[in-house]
């Protein structure tokens, strides 16, 4: 048993391109990254150049090691960088993975790349590598990706308390939502109804 295909894939649609990383996106994904309220609610806090660098290196070396699909996000209406999104906790045997550690530059959020990359992401998952689940965390009190995780059809499963550590010396809860493949060809079909209507 496996994944039916290379995780490692360029997907696009209209809205959006999607590419493994490579080490000349540095800098295109450092000027997005400079806002701080971008990693409100993540376990890592960009706050400066050395910040990024190690962030930037650490998703090199995940991809690297097959720990994780690393893609560089690019807007097609504007042809410029917007942020990124990784298939990561990798599970061939299980036929299981995780979308996330997903991030946009402050000028490109709610335009709807998020919802077109996470599309690319769930058709590439399920009808290229043939997985039975997928899967998203994220913090409990991060608002607007849980409300962007219920719009994309994705079901709440529960909170594990006390998940990880924050920067600030905090702890984090963290919550679940998934996807499954009995679910995946009615959510396709709305998702891709939604995108004809252009509500993205």
């Amino acid at each position: 048993m496996g994944f039916a295909a290379e995780p490692r894939q360029v997907l696009e649609n209209e809205h959006v391109l999607l590419r493994p990383i490579t080490p000349e996106d540095r800098e295109a994904q450092r000027d997005l990254a400079r806002d701080e309220s971008i990693w409100r609610f993540f376990p890592t806090r960009i706050q400066s150049d050395a910040d990024f660098d190690a962030f930037f290196d650490a998703a090199l070396a995940d991809q690297e090691a097959g720990r994780r699909v690393v893609y560089h996000i690019i807007d097609k209406g504007s042809g410029e960088a917007a942020g990124s999104m990784s298939l990561g906790n990798l599970s061939p045997d299980d036929l299981r993975l995780e979308i996330g550690w997903s991030w946009l530059g402050i000028a490109f959020q709610g335009k709807g790349i998020n919802r077109w990359a996470k599309l690319l992401l769930l058709q590439h998952a399920f009808d290229g590598l043939g997985v039975q689940r997928v899967e998203f965390k994220t913090d409990v009190l991060n608002v607007q990706a849980r409300h962007a995780l219920r719009n994309i059809g994705a079901r709440e499963e529960g909170v594990l308390r006390s998940h990880s550590p924050l920067p600030n010396g905090k702890r984090r809860d963290t919550i679940y939502y998934s996807v499954i493949r009995r679910e995946w060809p009615s959510l396709k079909e709305a998702l891709n109804t939604q995108a004809k209507v252009g509500r993205g």
